[in-house]
């Protein structure tokens, strides 16, 4: 019979707040609201970023077929959108097109880096969209991502639209997804 008990070695999630903000991103996500907040306490609430890798993957991981083991590394691609232009939805969009290009042309033609596009592609290819503050901004997260030998590609407009010609839009950075993290991490995501 249920005495009302609950036995468990989780953290309840009632007991911890967590970050009113990243939760709604990770909803607008279509993440469920309660694996949204297990998700975020799991990752110490440090962004949204962060707990909507840790949900994924764990989808990722409830796969019975998978035999890969937890050290193995997993590569994303991000891509940093400067906020400080005034985009329209769809040449945010454009640009991040033009990043996402960009960046793989470059990785492909190098032997290198073929080997990390071939592992980010084969398990889901995880692209992820946050908001740099300027393009100073861009350019401070481009140095420490080449500091840390990051593959980085940096889209500059065409000026033919709704911003002047040479305006760096959006940076685009591959890499494992700690090491990418440790440049991106406590950026938004973009909504």
């Amino acid at each position: 019979m249920d005495t009302g008990e609950q036995e468990s070695a989780d953290v309840p999630q009632e007991s911890v707040e967590v970050n009113a903000q990243y939760l709604q991103q990770l909803k607008d996500l279509d993440i469920p609201e309660d694996e949204a907040k297990k998700a975020l306490i799991l990752t110490g609430n440090v962004s949204a970023e962060e707990a909507a890798i840790f949900y994924f993957d764990s989808l990722d991981n409830q796969n019975p077929d998978s035999d890969e083991d937890d050290d193995d590394a997993y590569y994303k691609m991000v891509f940093v959108v400067n906020m400080e232009l005034s985009m329209g939805v769809g040449k945010i969009a454009a640009q991040v097109g033009h990043g996402a290009v960009g960046l793989y042309q470059l990785l492909i033609k190098d032997p290198k880096t073929k080997e990390m596009v071939d592992k980010w592609d084969e398990y889901g290819a995880k692209k992820i969209v946050l908001q740099g503050s300027s393009t100073a901004h861009l350019m401070e997260l481009q140095a420490l991502a080449l500091s840390m030998d990051l593959p980085t590609y940096l889209v500059q407009d065409a000026g033919r639209t709704q911003i002047a010609a040479g305006s760096h839009t959006v940076l685009a950075i591959m890499g494992e997804e700690e090491m990418v993290n440790k440049v991106t991490g406590k950026l938004k995501l973009l909504n």
